[in-house]
């Protein structure tokens, strides 16, 4: 079983910073994509953004693109997300998942392991 834990959310500034990680387990040929989505408070999980396990390309959802970059660290199986100009409206919980990667879309449904989220607070 894969298992993923986030970490790094806490309260920022509006124009601030904050880098979330995500540990996993371990990488299966079951999944070539961790991404990170959230939830905002009242609203539905939305996809940020996403890597591939194979070749480190990347998904962004447009409302993050020139903000938030992911990367990746291969040698501690930890999968970053750096969040600057951070907004109130990025205020959510903020979960990592495994699955599969896709270059134009990115799909919760295709996602096979979740984490339990850590929270991101966007308030002056």
């Amino acid at each position: 079983q894969v298992q993923l834990v986030e970490s790094g959310g806490g309260l920022v500034q509006p124009g601030g910073s904050l880098r979330l990680s995500c540990a996993v387990s371990k990488f299966t040929l079951d999944f070539d994509g961790v991404a990170w989505f959230r939830q905002a408070p009242g609203k539905e999980r939305e996809g940020v953004s996403c890597i591939s396990t194979s070749d480190d390309s990347t998904y962004y959802e447009e409302f993050v693109k020139g903000r938030f970059t992911i990367s990746r660290d291969v040698a501690k199986n930890t999968v970053f997300l750096q969040m600057n100009s951070l907004k109130p409206e990025d205020t959510a919980v903020y979960y990592c998942a495994a699955g599969e990667y896709s270059d134009y879309a990115l799909r919760e449904y295709a996602m096979y392991y979740w984490g339990k989220g850590t929270s991101v607070t966007v308030s002056s």
